[in-house]
């Protein structure tokens, strides 16, 4: 028998997992099937793209950094990237738990497919806004954001767009699919 994939739109405030003894969104809210676990994390204040499945070796293959898989996060941050940021970013950054490994990374518009947030953002409007999408091969805690921060622009939404060849086309925040 195949294993089970399922791909999920995380919305933001949902935990990453299907208990809390706290009363908090979780997985189990959106998706009533049993035995499917999630292949990586996103944080509560993240969203987009989470990868569940039945097999641990595939769970293992999508989450541990050993096997690089890419994974694509869409960030807005707070400023407009320069090229020095982006360069940065693109060679790696330096992290209070050492060097992150090189990303691609580069200045996208707003996506045309983004679906507004609850709550919205801050908004400054003394100060600009802009869009930044990144590929990463490693899956650091809270990793895209403490890069962002390095290089001077504090993330104020964070969504993963793609994990492997598998993406979020399609799916609106809660919803999930079959892969």
């Amino acid at each position: 028998m195949p294993p089970r994939v399922i791909l999920l739109n995380k919305p933001y405030d949902m935990l990453c997992q299907f208990t809390d003894d706290q009363g908090r969104a979780t997985l189990a809210d959106v998706v009533p099937v049993k035995g499917v676990y999630p292949a990586g994390r996103l944080d509560r204040d993240s969203e987009g793209l989470v990868v569940l499945t039945d097999d641990g070796r595939l769970q293992a293959r999508i989450s541990d950094p050993r096997h690089k898989l890419d994974k694509t996060y869409l960030a807005q941050v707070e400023g407009t990237p320069g090229p020095q940021a982006l360069e940065a970013l693109s060679g790696g950054v330096v992290l209070n738990d050492g060097p992150t490994l090189p990303a691609q990374a580069r200045m996208v518009d707003t996506p045309v497919w983004l679906w507004p947030r609850t709550p919205p953002i801050r908004v400054r409007k003394s100060i600009p806004d802009a869009w930044i999408e990144l590929t990463l091969r490693e899956g650091r805690n809270r990793q895209v954001r403490r890069m962002c921060a390095a290089v001077g622009l504090p993330c104020l939404r964070l969504i993963r767009w793609r994990v492997g060849d598998w993406t979020l086309d399609g799916l609106a925040p809660g919803q999930w699919r079959e892969a």
